[in-house]
């Protein structure tokens, strides 16, 4: 399984979500990576507690190795780091992300990190894909290598706006070059349930049709103090509301195969 997270808009918790679900697949004993393709490294540094010059290269690497010539370059390799969490692992992120990306989109790398995911996939049971808030190079990346794709969604009207514009996006991406990518749904984030403009939007969206998931996450300050103390909820506090919907959606997701 490779499951993609991705939303153009920020603040929508994507991190968050990638990091927390692919924490419950390893605390469900499943051999699980996590990628961070985005150059802000905040899954890096979410599930490292790593700073700075302390964060190994990771996925830029193994980028610049796609660019490289010659005989003796090394090609297709990449540098995993184990977290401190048994079965979670992660290809951690760097700044030099953004340097490197004109370059690639100048090469038309697209396709080098699906290869490298097939060759990932013999030693891992689920593969998570944090993505940046735009769709660039490493995002269409992403999605030409997964096979599922969530979308995080805050119950605000501009998302709303935005989520008809990438799910367009979405459907042709899945045309043009990965027609296994599948929309497993819309993740409904930082969820206020007294609040009646959230369930306003959310009832309207599922008059639409569209793929919105059952499990609503709450919003909650123990969040923040996960991401303070760099340890996922299910790891920090796994009786929690907000740990038990992560738990919850994790599991909706897994009997949907």
């Amino acid at each position: 399984m490779r499951r993609v997270v991705f939303n153009q808009k920020g603040g929508v918790g994507k991190s968050s979500i990638a990091c927390n679900l692919a924490a419950v697949s390893a605390a469900e004993g499943h051999r699980t990576l996590l990628i961070d393709l985005d150059a802000q490294g905040n899954s890096t540094h979410y599930l490292t507690g790593l700073t700075g010059d302390e964060v190994p290269v990771g996925i830029a690497d193994f980028f610049k190795q796609t660019l490289s010539s010659g005989p003796f370059a090394k090609k297709g390799k990449v540098d995993i780091y184990e977290t401190p969490f048994d079965n979670l692992h992660v290809v951690t992120a760097t700044a030099e992300l953004a340097d490197l990306q004109p370059k690639l989109e100048a090469k038309h790398k697209i396709n080098k990190l699906r290869k490298l995911l097939d060759e990932l996939a013999e030693d891992y049971d689920r593969i998570y894909l944090d993505t940046p808030p735009a769709l660039n190079f490493y995002t269409v990346s992403a999605m030409i290598a997964a096979d599922r794709c969530l979308i995080p969604f805050d119950c605000d009207s501009f998302s709303r706006q935005a989520l008809y514009g990438l799910l367009r996006e979405i459907e042709e991406i899945k045309e043009d070059h990965n027609e296994d990518l599948e929309v497993e749904g819309i993740v409904v984030n930082q969820f206020q349930p007294r609040a009646s403009l959230p369930q306003q939007l959310l009832d309207e969206l599922i008059s639409e049709g569209l793929p919105v998931l059952p499990v609503y996450l709450s919003s909650s300050v123990k969040m923040r103090e996960s991401h303070q103390a760099c340890t996922p909820l299910i790891f920090l506090e796994p009786k929690h509301k907000l740990t038990q919907q992560f738990v919850e959606l994790y599991q909706l997701l897994e009997e949907r195969g």
